[in-house]
Parts: C-alpha cells; structure tokens; sequence
C-alpha cells in the first residue's frame, strides 16, 4: 500500500485512467470485430468511417499505438475491398 500522499493520489488517478482507457479499448475493439463481420459492402463502407476515426482518437490519446492503429485501418479497408 501507498506511503505518502501523492502516491495514494498517484493511484486513484492511475486507477481512474485505466478504467476509462480499458472501456475506450473494448468499445473500439466490438467495432472492429463488427465491422469484420459485415458481409454487405455498403453497409461496411458506412460503417468504415466512425471506426477510423474511433481509432485515429485511440492513437491520438495513446490508448493504442499509431501503428497498430494504421494496421487495423489498413486491414478494415483490404477487408471491405474483397466484399462483394
């Protein structure tokens, strides 16, 4: 357990930031994973944009890495390419 004041600050404040991050990186995850599933290409180019820009944010806050985030959107994009 903390010792000192600012330690105890230090972990409610990391504590708080890990339960915000892991609820932005599950919610980004589900789109990810929905918009694999989509097997209508209209329906996933739709979709494509708002799951960009949900990563571009994860990036931009660091919740992802900026790679990570250009390889899911790289993937997302090859993937809707190949729908019929």
């Amino acid at each position: 357990m903390a010792n000192h004041r600012s330690a105890l600050k230090a972990f409610r404040k990391s504590e708080k930031r890990r339960l915000h991050n892991r609820y932005y990186a599950k919610t980004m995850r589900n789109a990810v994973r929905k918009l694999r599933a989509m097997t209508d290409k209209e329906e996933a180019i739709a979709a494509y944009p708002k799951v960009q820009k949900m990563l571009d944010k994860m990036a931009k806050t660091r919740i992802i890495h900026k790679n990570k985030a250009a390889n899911l959107k790289s993937k997302l994009s090859a993937h809707i390419a190949k729908l019929d």
